[in-house]
């Protein structure tokens, strides 16, 4: 059989093994068949340790099986795991590095070939085998071995992360879990698992005997959810602002006639009972937007399916699956956890929210930082079944959930929470004071807002403005592009929390990884593709509508700035501009008397970085989008977890293109912001300050440290910090410098605590 079936057939039997031990025991015995050698032994590294364990072996005693350990380094083994590559002995005994266990009786074995098991760099294991006559396994062997090693990698590391194989100096202990870094804060309390009330995967297809029966349970079990998401949205009426409670809302809109109901009667209609057409229309919603990868519009999957969820349990006469009472500290914990479910949960009790699904950008993550509560989401390596009611540490500062945590490592979370604590009260005192530099340099500090407005309108006093408006909301909660009225009414909100400070509302920025449900788009690029100002320049039908909408909402008010987003070249900023003057005139025709507001360039894709003189000639500001450009310059996708590590907004050449930018804007003094998390980190925000950006933008709960860091550091400090950073040649240097300089002007403790 050739070698490649051969490899396959051996992953799909470790793949297809029913527990992890039938899956090594599976993996070294066809192993050992298809070389044709006497032992074939897999040894797992324990990273707590520092040690390579025997774990499974054929050929070798049985009882040395967990009990043989060595370190890195140490026997022929260890020096595989040292190396990181592969060694191949026709006499094994005769290397210098050669340490004969008793236990596993290998004395009767010469030959000897091991090759390291790595995932993304981390040393997993060692993979062994051996034969008693004296050979040196060939080319073909150690190539085998090899790729065989690199197969099982990604299955040993999912093993190791879902603790299905735990390394042996934890059995039944502390277990580290990772995911995203939603909403920040720290929590210690009892893991509660939530399951979804009804499973739309498992429905079967039925024809219906009485369709207006099916109908009408379907418009009942709808309204039964109407009833059961208005009472959520009460119990949290008190604790977030109307601007999250429009959540619920967009929730209603979404049960309401002309959505999700209009298309299950449809497909009733078309011959399908009821829980089988919503189980349909869900699933064909799901798909569309589960093709989104990094933005609000990919959360609406969640939504949708949330809803689906509920209106399939009253049809099944099923109620959902949650606790009646919830422990004192509620570690909230499931697949996919919702805003509805997030409001069943008394908020005295709710210590911190956990999802196997989900992004930073989506509904309970803002609804989370709205209400100060620490969520990891995206953590798709969660054992679910097996943690209801276990202890927890969550860190949503590094999106790490610890699992049976050890006494110290509780104790010391323990201590990182009393000072976050002692430092918001701090920190809060000083909060309506300007955000000014000792040496009286002004450094305006601006929101970004989005799907809600992160209860940021009562900060109105603290703030220069909105630095970043996102426009997709009605784009979202529409089933199809939503019309000129409802826009402004929902842009004249927006203008209205805010008045007199300025709004700076982004066009609509979507195509590519972000494709509206009713407007799908596929490529095989879609960071290099059909997005932002291209899409809507290319349907001017829907731009004309926007701006309209963003032009009426502002009269009267005069503090509506538009900013256009993926903008590469000056021809799409002087077709935005005539449709925007040509709207103003429309408008005016109509008898709707509005000036032009000021307009503004996203700096985001580095071309804009040789072209400030051309585009200085045509806008009124400039807005620079630090993560999509460090994403460009870097050439890295921050949503592929296999390069996610190489993002780093503080790589030099980010720095440095940061800098000349600050500079040439500055000699053509054009306003210049910076939205993004390189201006909500302090040290980040020192930086952009000493570079001279003339405003800084962030998401709500940034405000209070940025502020402290800017009102504690002089400028002439914060431009000689950046002279001193341009000189640095790595990420790492970069971070360490920032995290000393902070140290020694005393301000450590603005900086995330460190797990």
């Amino acid at each position: 059989m050739p070698m490649l079936e051969v490899l396959r057939r051996i992953i799909q039997e470790v793949n297809g093994a029913r527990t992890l031990d039938a899956a090594l025991s599976t993996m070294v015995r066809r192993i050992r068949k298809a070389m044709h050698t006497d032992v074939c032994s897999f040894y797992l590294y324990d990273h707590e340790l520092e040690q390579l364990v025997l774990m499974e072996t054929i050929g070798l005693r049985a009882q040395a099986v967990k009990q043989v350990r060595l370190p890195v380094g140490e026997g022929l083994v260890g020096l595989v795991a040292q190396r990181e590559e592969p060694l191949n002995l026709e006499d094994a005994r005769s290397h210098p590095h050669f340490r004969y266990f008793e236990a596993t009786g290998e004395e009767r074995y010469f030959s000897f070939l091991g090759v390291p098991i790595i995932h993304q760099r981390r040393m997993l294991g060692v993979l062994v085998v051996q034969q008693s006559a004296k050979r040196r396994y060939d080319e073909a062997d150690e190539a085998f071995l090899v790729t065989m090693a690199a197969q099982l990698a990604g299955v040993l590391a999912h093993a190791l992360a879902t603790g299905n194989l735990s390394c042996p100096s934890l059995p039944g202990g502390q277990a580290v879990f990772s995911g995203v870094a939603a909403s920040p804060g720290m929590a210690i309390g009892e893991a509660v698992v939530i399951a979804p009330p009804a499973d739309l995967d498992s429905v079967p297809d039925l024809v219906p005997t009485d369709t207006d029966y099916e109908i009408t349970r379907l418009k009942e079990a709808i309204g039964r959810v109407r009833e059961e998401i208005r009472s959520a949205g009460e119990r949290l009426a008190n604790r977030i602002s109307a601007q999250e409670l429009a959540l619920f809302e967009v929730y209603q809109q979404m049960l309401g006639e002309a959505a999700l109901s209009q298309e299950v009667v449809k497909r009733i209609k078309e011959g399908q009972w009821a829980p089988g057409a919503l189980a349909d229309v869900v699933r064909r919603h799901v798909q569309y937007l589960e093709r989104v990868d990094d933005d609000y519009l990919s959360e609406r999957a969640a939504d949708v399916r949330d809803l689906g969820r509920r209106v399939l349990a009253h049809l099944q006469e099923e109620t959902a699956q949650t606790p009646q009472v919830y422990p004192d500290s509620t570690i909230l914990v499931g697949d996919e956890i919702s805003v509805a479910m997030l409001g069943e949960v008394p908020r005295d009790k709710l210590a911190g929210l956990v999802s196997v699904r989900g992004s930073s950008n989506s509904h309970v993550a803002i609804i989370a930082r709205a209400m100060g509560i620490p969520t990891v989401l995206g953590m798709v390596d969660l054992p679910l079944p097996r943690l209801s009611g276990t202890r927890v540490v969550l860190d949503g500062h590094r999106g790490r959930l610890f699992v049976r945590p050890v006494a110290e490592l509780e104790s010391h979370y323990q201590n990182l929470i009393d000072e976050e604590r002692a430092l918001a009260e701090v920190l809060e005192h000083e909060q309506d004071l300007p955000s000014r530099t000792p040496d009286g340099h002004d450094v305006p500090l601006m929101v970004n807002t989005g799907l809600a407005v992160d209860a940021v309108a009562s900060l109105k006093s603290r703030i220069g403005g909105v630095g970043l408006y996102r426009t997709e909301v009605p784009f979202m909660i529409a089933e199809r592009f939503p019309g000129e009225q409802e826009q402004t009414r929902l842009y004249r909100d927006q203008l209205e929390s805010f008045a007199p400070l300025p709004v700076v509302m982004r066009t609509l920025d979507i195509g590519g990884d972000k494709d509206l449900p009713y407007f799908p788009i596929e490529e095989a690029n879609p960071f290099l593709g059909w997005r932002g100002i291209r899409v809507t320049l290319d349907h001017p039908e829907v731009l004309m509508v926007q701006l309209r909408a963003m032009l009426r909402a502002s009269q009267g008010l005069d503090n509506l700035q538009v900013l256009l987003p993926m903008i590469t070249n000056v021809d799409e900023v002087d077709d935005t501009l005539k449709l925007l003057d040509r709207a103003i005139v429309e408008l005016g025709e109509e008898g709707v008397q509005v000036g032009r507001p000021r307009v503004g360039v996203m700096l985001e894709v580095p071309a804009t970085l040789y072209q400030l003189g051309a585009l200085s000639r045509r806008v009124d500001f400039f807005s620079v989008g630090s993560n999509d450009l460090t994403q460009y310059l870097l050439a890295v996708d921050r949503n592929n977890p296999r390069v996610a590590d190489l993002y780093d907004s503080c790589h030099p050449a980010v720095i440095s293109a940061m800098s000349r930018l600050a500079a040439e804007t500055e000699a053509l003094a054009m306003p210049t912001s910076v939205c993004g998390e390189l201006a909500g980190d302090p040290a980040g925000a020192l930086l952009l300050m000493g570079m001279g950006f003339n405003a800084l933008s962030m998401n709500a709960p940034s405000l209070p440290r940025v502020r402290a860091a800017i009102r504690r550091v002089p400028r002439s400090d914060a431009r000689a910090l950046v002279e001193e950073t341009l000189a640095l040649e790595s990420p790492v240097e970069v971070r360490q410098h920032l995290a000393q300089r902070l140290e020694e002007w005393q301000l450590a403790h603005l900086l995330p605590p460190r797990g």
